[in-house]
């Protein structure tokens, strides 16, 4: 392939050795349909010149892009799942195909190291007895989660990739056969909790060493000079984990499976399985149909975040002492607590006071959704009250609703605050009587319109009205 000048191989993984990974092979697909491809992530890492052609010829058919790792490795990790540990567990349908160098700032010789990862690229030794594919479904609803929480400041890893692969597949929680695909996407780093937690669990302190070294030297070169790297790189890990929760507390966003393999050392969410946008709040609301005791439901997602960096913590103790550890776990609450209110200031397009009213804001926004129940879905009310618009909120369609008494607080603090940046209101985006969502009977509908008459219009409309309501809400970048 032509190479960009801003494509920069730079493939550190490898480095770890032959007891952190297994070399393995793509499947040989009886199909390569390109049925996704972001060119906006592709120009980050100078992928975006590829015809679609080379870019099935590496994201479908898995053909090394240069200096990619070659062969492909299938990382080994344990983990939690629903807080029973599992020792079989690994990566089973996926590998780490290629890290490459974000462009970085102007004048910046170097951005950070980003991994292309697949989803559903075949069994590894870790795919047990599972087939090692993705559903064309699951590829989509993976697609439209990462699209909608970057457009909402949410730390997450980018799909990259998505082609359908024309087998049919057999699964319990779909109408079957169902089609099948294979995903890639782009992210920060893939090492998860759990891959601490396999060292620990074969009491191998050395090797913990070896990968707390890796993502120190990798992805927090600034840590390099610790004098008790273990505590220092669990500090940072903390927190980036409040960081990411309180961004998908503010999202309305519901995880469903916040097993430990599914948390990485860099913060950023991913592996997005039944997951849910909150309708309205509700804190008892899960998005995972077998989530029968409600341990991952939305108002617990910090406590099980919480819960995964203990386990985090425990695997770290066999290279360090626990007091600075425990320490550094319990600085979780304040940081969240923080980062909640920031989060929620942005996404009502606020200034921050840097004093008590900040945090006395968000309780009167919490306390104006519980007002509002099965009436307020969630986005609209950030939709309708973005800089400070309570002339815009009252006229419209939800203004009779935030003109009674139990909304008073609220529009009363909101008003002592300056917007920020409030030319971003002449966005057209702002003038539409309703914001972009993505709850599950839009996904449902789209993706009937794609199963039944192979029609994909709604999906890519879908897409361009998130990145529309991405440029609009004007956030931070975040995540991959």
């Amino acid at each position: 392939m032509p190479v960009s000048p801003a494509y920069r191989p730079d493939p550190r993984f490898p480095e770890l050795g032959a007891e952190f990974a297994d070399p393995v092979m793509a499947e040989a697909f009886p199909q390569t349909i390109l049925r996704f491809r972001n060119d906006r992530a592709a120009a980050t890492v100078g992928l975006d010149t590829l015809t679609d052609d080379e870019w099935i010829a590496h994201f479908g058919r898995f053909e090394p892009l240069p200096g990619a790792i070659d062969p492909p490795l299938a990382q080994r990790y344990h983990g939690h799942q629903f807080r029973v540990y599992n020792p079989e567990l690994g990566d089973g349908r996926g590998f780490t195909f290629a890290q490459l160098r974000e462009a970085g700032p102007e004048g910046s010789s170097e951005g950070r190291l980003l991994d292309l990862g697949t989803k559903g690229s075949g069994r590894t030794p870790w795919s047990r007895t599972a087939d090692g594919r993705l559903t064309l479904k699951g590829g989509v609803r993976e697609v439209l989660a990462t699209a909608m929480l970057e457009a909402l400041g949410v730390p997450t890893s980018r799909s990259f990739s998505l082609i359908e692969t024309g087998e049919h597949l057999e699964r319990g929680d779909e109408p079957s056969p169902t089609r099948s695909a294979v995903l890639v996407r782009l992210s920060h780093g893939h090492i998860r909790f759990g891959s601490f937690q396999r060292h620990a669990f074969f009491e191998r302190p050395d090797r913990l060493t070896a990968l707390t070294d890796h993502v120190v030297e990798t992805y927090y070169p600034e840590l390099a000079g610790a004098n008790d790297r273990p505590v220092a790189l669990f500090g940072a890990v903390v927190a980036r984990s409040a960081r990411l929760t309180a961004r998908w507390m503010a999202a309305g966003f519901v995880h469903g499976v916040l097993n430990t393999d599914n948390m990485n050392m860099t913060g950023e969410s991913f592996d997005y399985g039944p997951y849910r946008f909150l309708p309205h709040n509700d804190p008892n609301f899960t998005a995972a149909y077998f989530d029968h005791a409600g341990l991952y439901s939305f108002g617990r997602q910090p406590e099980a975040v919480f819960w995964n960096l203990q386990q985090l913590a425990g695997a770290l103790s066999l290279t360090t002492g626990t007091e600075a550890l425990v320490e550094a776990l319990n600085g979780f609450g304040a940081a969240y607590r923080d980062e909640l209110t920031a989060a929620m200031l942005a996404r009502l397009g606020v200034l921050p006071q840097h004093t008590e009213d900040d945090a006395a804001l968000v309780q009167a926004a919490f306390r104006a959704f519980a007002e509002g129940g099965e009436r307020l879905r969630w986005e609209p009310f950030f939709f309708d009250w973005f800089c400070g618009g309570e002339a815009r909120a009252l006229a419209g369609p939800r203004g009779d609703l935030y003109a009674d008494d139990g909304f008073a607080d609220f529009r009363r603090r909101l008003a002592a605050f300056a917007p920020d940046r409030p030319e971003r209101l002449d966005d057209p985006y702002f003038a539409r009587p309703e914001p972009e969502e993505l709850l599950v009977d839009q996904i449902e509908a789209l993706w009937a319109r794609i199963a039944e008459d192979d029609d994909w219009s709604a999906f890519h409309a879908k897409l361009a009205g998130i990145e529309v309501a991405r440029r609009a809400w004007g956030l931070p970048p975040q995540g991959a």
